[in-house]
């Protein structure tokens, strides 16, 4: 799940400095549950628009702004779309981009949110970065604690001088996360795995822009019939 956190509406107003007509586009997945681009916050942006002079031609709110087919779907089906000049998507980085793909050029799409970081949710409007997204995972040496994502420091060959009682250094309030991995590799009795030696980080693997093509062999298999 991506976090977003809202843009200061100063901003966003200067963004759309010279635009008349809006459309807006809000997340029903990550946005709506980080309460920065549900339905609630549609209406709120949209009041805050018209309260300094901008029209709202209208707003979708697909259940995954970041899915192609259904931003598309939402300008096949939303005639007002056409008539905005601008656009304004409550939605992470990957939204915006997929509403400005599927957008008319000469037409901008902008951001109203800044999105923070990929998490694991606890519960709903509880989260956690567990992950960096580094292209090169390690989570089965480290009983699925990321001490890339985890660590401050990014350490991978175990926890640094500072930690004291089990605390981290850097953040006095958190528990090291080494101490986390010990105490799981432990429980699981892989304490030997404490004894590899992790090589330097592979930044390569994570050079964007990155993209993956998944392909279906049978599908594959059928078209050539």
């Amino acid at each position: 799940m991506i976090i977003t956190k809202k843009k200061d509406i100063k901003d966003i107003l200067e963004a759309l400095r010279g635009r008349k007509r809006v459309y807006l586009f809000g997340c029903d997945t990550c946005a709506e549950q980080c309460s920065t681009g549900g339905k609630k916050e549609l209406v709120e942006m949209a009041q805050i628009l018209k309260e300094n002079g901008f029209e709202v031609a209208g707003s979708s709110l697909p259940e995954v702004t970041c899915y192609r087919q259904m931003v598309l779907k939402e300008y096949r089906e939303k005639e007002e779309i056409k008539d905005a000049d601008a656009v304004l998507v409550l939605a992470c980085g990957a939204g915006v981009k997929t509403v400005a793909d599927v957008s008319k050029e000469e037409v901008p799409v902008l951001p109203a949110l800044d999105s923070l970081y990929l998490a694991t949710v606890e519960r709903y409007g509880r989260f956690f970065e567990g992950c960096s997204l580094c292209g090169e995972c390690v989570l089965d040496d480290t009983a699925g604690i990321c001490p890339h994502t985890e660590c401050p420091k990014g350490l991978l060959n175990g926890p640094c001088g500072g930690a004291a009682d089990g605390m981290c250094e850097v953040d006095t309030e958190k528990e090291c996360a080494w101490v986390r991995i010990y105490a799981r590799l432990k429980k699981q009795g892989r304490l030997h795995l404490m004894k590899k030696i992790a090589p330097p980080k592979d930044h390569s693997v994570a050079i964007r822009p990155r993209k993956t093509l998944l392909r279906n062999p049978a599908r594959e298999l059928n078209s050539k019939k």
